[in-house]
């Protein structure tokens, strides 16, 4: 199983979150092709209510020791609690409807 798999699935397992975005970054670093050592994780998650940064943090970094012992060499972090997502940035955008195509 890929690296990023694995995070994304333990994220979900034990965050619960309303909204998960893990994202390789690898290739934009000085690493082989097909590396996994570079990540950004962005959680939405009600596990995060009354936690510091720091402390959401730490949760995360503890969740994944294992990987930032055996390979990931960067992981950035966005944390949030639902109603912080929603301020920042609201919902997820929907998609347009489609006015293409047979609808033309």
């Amino acid at each position: 199983m890929s690296t990023q798999l694995t995070i994304e699935r333990k994220i979900l397992a034990h965050f619960q979150p309303e909204h998960v975005e893990v994202i390789n970054e690898s290739g934009a670093h000085n690493v082989p092709p097909g590396s996994e050592s570079h990540f950004k994780v962005v959680i939405v998650s009600a596990r995060f209510e009354g936690l510091r940064l720091i402390q959401r943090h730490r949760e995360v970094n503890g969740l994944l020791a294992e990987e930032l012992q055996n390979g990931v060499h960067a992981l950035a972090m966005h944390t949030y609690t639902a109603d912080e997502w929603r301020s920042q940035f609201a919902d997820v955008p929907k998609s347009p409807d489609c006015m293409g195509g047979s609808k033309g």
